[in-house]
């Protein structure tokens, strides 16, 4: 049986939860992780580079001489590919690239799965009684923090705190927390919980 320790908001040890083996306790696949994590990052990418084309570029509707008769070659515009401060040939277009890859469904959640288990195998996951703040006080999820870490963790801790439901206080306290992210159950997604060092949930 799979278990891990509940803490209330002091710190103190108060049960201990059962967790389901099909969710915290799977095979790890390094490769099908790093798929899901480069699917993820890939689709977050935004296409910001776009190189302005030769009708984009300000000025050049004049032609800059004659067309004969001056024995310089012919132009019809100085913003010609051609031209310093003219348009780009070939450039990267915001409208064409595409960087999104697909994953599977099946494939996403039981990579989730994995990055949960390593959570419960490397003892960074934090269960607690129930998280609730009745206001947003920086300083009280900052001692609800100190409370479940000992010193040496709390150091270099990077916290992911996973919530039931959007809880503004809890957001809103700890916003101001350096290292801290705060995301509803619904967004609970494979590159946050390796980028975070440690979990916090719930037990509920």
């Amino acid at each position: 049986m799979l278990s891990a320790p509940v803490y209330n908001q002091k710190g103190e040890k108060v049960d201990t939860a059962k967790l389901p083996v099909e969710i915290f306790a799977v095979k790890i696949n390094n490769t099908l992780l790093h798929q899901a994590v480069v699917a993820q990052s890939t689709n977050k990418r935004k296409s910001i580079a776009n190189t302005k084309t030769k009708g984009e570029v300000r000025g050049g509707g004049r032609k800059p001489w004659r067309q004969k008769g001056t024995g310089r070659a012919r132009h019809g515009s100085t913003r010609s590919p051609i031209w310093r401060g003219g348009g780009v040939t070939f450039g990267p277009r915001s409208d064409e690239q595409v960087f999104k890859k697909k994953i599977n469904k099946k494939m996403k959640r039981q990579a989730l799965f994995m990055a949960l288990t390593s959570k419960v195998r490397d003892e960074e996951l934090r269960l607690l009684e129930n998280l609730e703040m009745e206001e947003p006080k920086t300083k009280r999820a900052k001692d609800i923090l100190s409370n479940l870490f000992k010193k040496k963790e709390e150091k270099s801790k990077s916290i992911l705190i996973v919530t039931q439901k959007d809880d503004k206080h809890i957001i809103r306290a700890s916003k101001n927390i350096p290292q801290v992210k705060t995301l509803g159950v619904d967004s609970l997604n494979v590159l946050d919980l390796l980028y975070f060092k440690y979990l916090i949930m719930s037990q509920s």
